[in-house]
């Protein structure tokens, strides 16, 4: 599975989830007269990510070994998030840090 290779390819994938969010919350909103249909799993999932996209800005971000907190809804709702790949990739590599090529390799 792909991985950002520097932390600046990993802040532009957070930001563009958080773009993809935004998008898919507009689509819903456009196409229901009832905003009460709006997918639950967005605004937890929106709160995450700009929580994480904080962190890396901040310098503060831990690589970790567990999943990012939204991967469950993730998991649970990915037929209905078009984007659940880039989600993804974002959660693999914060599993297994920047896809950095080893020297002599």
């Amino acid at each position: 599975m792909h991985r950002a290779k520097t932390a600046e390819e990993y802040v532009e994938l957070i930001r563009q989830a958080l773009i993809e969010v935004e998008e898919l919350r507009a689509s819903f909103e456009w196409d229901l007269d009832d905003m009460s249909r709006i997918p639950g799993f967005l605004d937890p999932l929106e709160q995450s990510l700009a929580g994480l996209l904080k962190k890396m800005e901040a310098g503060t971000y831990i690589w970790a070994d567990g999943d990012l907190p939204f991967m469950p809804l993730v998991r649970r709702n990915s037929t209905k998030i078009p984007f659940a790949d880039l989600l993804d990739t974002i959660n693999e590599t914060h599993l297994k840090g920047l896809d950095v090529e080893q020297a002599g390799s």
